[in-house]
């Protein structure tokens, strides 16, 4: 079901947010606390996105994120004010390839799913259908992940608001796939959102700071969960949580 984490404030480096805290995403992959039915390691693949005044970065591979031996030098030599990560549990009958670990990308946008599309892929053919062919035929991977990704992508493209984009693809699917899983994360370095349907999603809001995690990285007790069927849009400096509603 895969564990991912956003954050966005003043310059962190990598290894703050994936090695060093005692809940971290490095740890989360091994030993997750809050899996909800999903398997019970995450180790199918990993990726971290940052931003740099350069553009957007993109580390991914397909093997267990514990297993990464250039990932502890690269983390702690890197800081970056906006961050995206993620570590990877494939649904059965999906590839294990590096194209297919979050966080995906384009442009100043990145992009994660935790959860799983039910039905996948009958119950969503026809919103798949609705997107320009070109885009099918690019996908990244012939994952849930890679597909949501591209109709929120599309969305973007037609000039929707972040949060929109996103609550009106969580809308679709849950419609066109009841019981659909959909922890989305979304971020363009300025701004991030974040969806909690079915799966575990906490916050922490600090002045300068929001860090969105699957679970929380350590005990302090600022750490929030975000509920159920929640949309959450934040900047490093505010936080709104709006209900979702039935699908």
């Amino acid at each position: 079901m895969c564990r991912h984490l956003a954050y966005l404030g003043p310059p962190v480096p990598l290894s703050e947010l994936l090695l060093d805290p005692p809940h971290s995403l490095v740890h989360q992959s091994w030993a997750p606390r809050d899996m909800r039915g999903g398997g019970t390691i995450n180790a199918d693949g990993f990726g971290v996105g940052w931003h740099t005044p350069a553009g957007v970065v993109r580390y991914r591979r397909h093997t267990p994120i514990w297993s990464d031996t250039t990932l502890p030098g690269l983390a702690a030599s890197v800081a970056s004010a906006a961050v995206l990560a993620a570590v990877r549990s494939a649904t059965a009958g999906m590839p294990v390839t590096e194209a297919a670990a979050a966080p995906f990308g384009d442009g100043p946008w990145l992009f994660s799913h935790n959860g799983v599309v039910a039905g996948w892929p009958d119950a969503v053919t026809k919103l798949a259908g609705t997107l320009p062919p070109a885009d099918l035929l690019t996908l990244d991977a012939p994952t849930d992940a890679a597909l949501l990704w591209v109709l929120v992508r599309d969305r973007l493209r037609s000039g929707a608001p972040p949060a929109q984009a996103v609550a009106e693809v969580v809308a679709d699917v849950r419609r066109a796939a009841p019981g659909s899983r959909l922890n989305l994360l979304l971020t363009d370095g300025e701004s991030l959102v974040a969806t909690a349907v079915g799966h575990s999603l906490s916050v922490l809001d600090l002045p300068e700071a929001v860090v969105v995690a699957s679970e929380p990285l350590d005990d302090r007790p600022a750490w929030r969960p975000v509920p159920d069927r929640t949309l959450l849009a934040a900047t490093a400096t505010d936080l709104t949580l709006t209900p979702l509603g039935e699908a």
